[in-house]
């Protein structure tokens, strides 16, 4: 089976306005179900799912879940990460848009089994629709009694409140978010100590994406085991992939980990538009590895993607066919993040601007074989010395090419006559 859909089950089945709706597709149940349990068993049954994180870095749901519970402070805060701006994902949009309402009864599972006492969802600025629906959402559900003071008949109270970015790609960043939030400039802050501690507002404060919350009522439905059987042992469940570039079919699949990256391409996508040749494929948006086309059929998997210097990024798959240039891609990269960066730190305010110069060296069919040693130099240099997740993963795309893709910059060197 190529696609299961758990929590895209409800796309296209019911009016994301209508909570009545929800309800009717045994919306809130989960609730009501976690309500009646231990605060420490929901939490074993996450830790049992063995859920990792949805939005990239694929840490486990269930310890930040853990290190929030056992932090005494009378408040705590609850955050779910929806400033969705990595180029090639729109999967979070997908969830926002179609099912709004199973985020906001995940982020109040999470909050009662950690004793979290306020929620926020900051959503990316451009996601005009998605904050609507939201704020719609978060309204409908304080008239049924899911949210506010009491939830439920029960001694639990929690609210949620919808904050908005101006664009900046960095604050999809844990740290530089919360700065955004307090009013301040997204930029990042040293580490530790981490949200679970020092937070919102020098609060405790748990951090997890939109797919990462709307899969909590997934697992105390089916039970923490029954969901690790999906998938593989180190990747347990399914992951929204966000299918873009040069396929037939482009969208959001929902899919078990362990599927073959080409299953997607060609079995979900139907394949390149008029029947091209793959040149590229770019996992994870942006930030994430180019591999040829003899490696698709590398399965999707956390550990797999280990090898990339990378994580599975928050699961979008870029197809580039024949007719592109490697250089001309990896440029636009190198730009997108020069834009996007902060500037706080040396190695990411200074380092893209550098790549770029160098990259275009290669454009312009003017580069030495010392322009390789050095772009690659600099671009583990970046990856290893930036302050955030930005300086941290931008590199991987010009550090894989370099390792896949050799023989392309070899040739602009040894042949610039063929330009």
């Amino acid at each position: 089976m190529i696609e299961m859909k758990l929590i895209s089950k409800r796309f296209g089945k019911i009016n994301p306005l209508s909570i009545d709706e929800y309800i009717k597709f045994d919306g809130y149940k989960n609730l009501k179900k976690a309500l009646s349990m231990e605060k420490t068993e929901i939490i074993e049954e996450v830790q049992k799912a063995y859920l990792r994180g949805r939005g990239g870095a694929g840490f486990p749901a269930a310890i930040k879940m853990m290190g929030l519970a056992k932090e005494a402070n009378k408040d705590k805060y609850i955050i779910c990460n929806a400033d969705e701006g990595e180029p090639g994902n729109f999967k979070d949009r997908y969830l926002m848009e179609n099912d709004p309402h199973q985020i906001i009864e995940g982020m109040i599972i999470v909050a009662y089994a950690t004793g979290g006492t306020k929620g926020f969802i900051y959503v990316r600025g451009e996601y005009q629709k998605s904050m609507s629906l939201l704020k719609w959402s978060i309204d409908e559900a304080k008239k049924k009694g899911f949210l506010g003071q009491k939830i439920m008949g029960s001694k639990f109270n929690f609210d949620i409140e919808v904050r908005s970015g101006a664009g900046s790609y960095v604050c999809g960043e844990e740290f530089a978010l919360i700065e955004s939030i307090e009013g301040n400039p997204g930029r990042t802050r040293v580490k530790p100590p981490f949200p679970t501690q020092v937070g919102l507002y020098g609060k405790p404060t748990l951090i997890n994406n939109v797919e990462t919350f709307s899969t909590i009522p997934t697992i105390i439905e089916m039970g923490g085991v029954n969901f690790a059987k999906i998938g593989t042992p180190s990747s347990t469940g399914t992951k929204l992939i966000s299918l873009s570039g040069n396929v037939k079919n482009k969208g959001v699949f929902e899919i078990p980990f362990g599927v073959p990256i080409k299953d997607v391409i060609y079995k979900l996508g139907g394949g390149i538009e008029k029947d091209r040749k793959i040149k590229m494929v770019q996992l994870g948006g942006a930030c994430g590895p180019i591999i040829p086309e003899y490696m698709l059929d590398m399965i999707i998997d956390f550990e797999r993607f280990e090898e990339f210097e990378s994580k599975t990024g928050a699961g979008a798959i870029i197809v580039i066919d024949e007719r592109f240039d490697i250089f001309t891609i990896l440029l636009k990269v190198v730009r997108f993040f020069q834009h996007e960066s902060c500037g706080k730190c040396t190695p990411c305010r200074e380092g893209h601007i550098q790549l770029g110069n160098l990259i275009e060296k290669f454009i312009e069919r003017k580069a030495t074989m010392q322009d390789i040693a050095s772009l690659e130099s600099l671009a583990r240099v970046i990856h290893q010395a930036s302050l955030c997740g930005l300086g941290q993963t931008s590199p991987t795309a010009i550090i894989s090419s370099l390792k896949y893709f050799r023989d392309d910059y070899i040739d602009r060197v040894e042949h610039p006559e063929r330009g």
